[in-house]
């Protein structure tokens, strides 16, 4: 007889005391018994973007707008004046960071501002390094 033959463990003696709840994802939880995880909605590609030609510092709120929203933009700061313009290209640089979003340079003045997971071919070369 072996020490553990002498334990007379049967599933009846802990039914009731505990319940073994399988392991779930990171997405399932809180981990209960009657849960049911919240399917994702389908992601809706966005295929369109702005286009913003800034010429005055107020108009910089709008940029800020459509990031916020995904929504990516075309910055034409080529009708703004030179110390205007600076402010509203620093003003879109801070927010493209603070969003984690991509900021590309497409011509002198003209700025791609892409949302996160924003897919930009073709001008990678000129890409304004993000953080």
């Amino acid at each position: 007889m072996s020490r553990y033959d002498r334990y007379d463990v049967t599933d009846e003696q802990w039914e009731g005391l505990a319940q073994v709840v399988p392991l779930r994802s990171r997405n399932e939880w809180p981990s209960r018994v009657d849960h049911r995880a919240v399917q994702p909605e389908p992601r809706v590609e966005h295929r369109r973007f702005v286009v913003l030609r800034v010429r005055v510092f107020a108009d910089a709120r709008e940029v800020a707008d459509h990031l916020i929203a995904q929504i990516p933009v075309l910055l034409d700061l080529s009708g703004a004046e030179l110390d205007v313009a600076k402010r509203i290209l620093d003003f879109s640089s801070g927010v493209v960071f603070g969003l984690g979003s991509g900021m590309h340079r497409v011509d002198k003045n003209v700025f791609l501002l892409a949302p996160v997971g924003t897919e930009v071919e073709g001008i990678a070369a000129a890409a304004v390094p993000g953080p």
